[in-house]
């Protein structure tokens, strides 16, 4: 069975989203500086590129927050990944919903949606995205790593990285730089 993993981008200041998160700017003021690595090609890009195919290639499920699957849809054209199921996780249940782009969205508490997405991911990785989700995921004892993408930005508000939780984190392999520093670590 794969692994659950957080994967984030996070600023210098330790913030997963800018402030003012909203429909029109879903990552807040300046955020979306976060995910310029993404589609870099300067110095370092190369790098970027081989993590984010590496991150692709491993995914078969995600766990999303209510508030990301609110904020991500329109963007999205449906779930994060084409195809790729997301379990979005809520106390407001509803029947599952097709994703423009191949994907479902099924919806159910914390376990639950982690249980399915872990089934339905097979011996791919689930990815959990959404601060809060994130952060719930970590105390109930739920991921197995977190991958954290390094941004060289300060953002000066917005939403926490993991919000003050607590865990150890055990280094599972080497750093890599590219334009952002691309750090992975096994929960304790």
């Amino acid at each position: 069975m794969g692994k659950v993993v957080l994967d984030v981008s996070v600023s210098l200041d330790g913030f997963s989203a800018g402030p003012d998160v909203r429909a029109d700017e879903p990552m807040g003021d300046g955020g979306e500086a976060l995910h310029a690595w993404m589609g870099w090609d300067g110095p370092g890009g190369a790098v970027d590129t081989a993590v984010r195919r590496e991150v692709d290639a491993a995914v078969g499920a995600a766990v999303i927050g209510r508030r990301t699957f609110d904020l991500g849809l329109e963007p999205w054209g449906g779930t994060p990944w084409a195809g790729v199921p997301a379990f979005v996780v809520t106390h407001r249940r509803r029947d599952d919903l097709a994703g423009g782009n191949g994907g479902v969205f099924a919806f159910d508490g914390l376990e639950g949606a982690v249980r399915r997405a872990r089934e339905a991911a097979g011996d791919r990785d689930t990815i959990v995205m959404g601060a809060a989700v994130a952060g719930q995921a970590l105390r109930a004892g739920l991921l197995d790593e977190v991958h954290v993408h390094l941004v060289p930005v300060l953002l000066g508000a917005g939403t926490p990285f993991l919000g003050g939780e607590r865990a150890d984190l055990v280094p599972a392999g080497e750093p890599r730089a590219g334009s952002v520093t691309h750090l992975r670590y096994r929960v304790a």
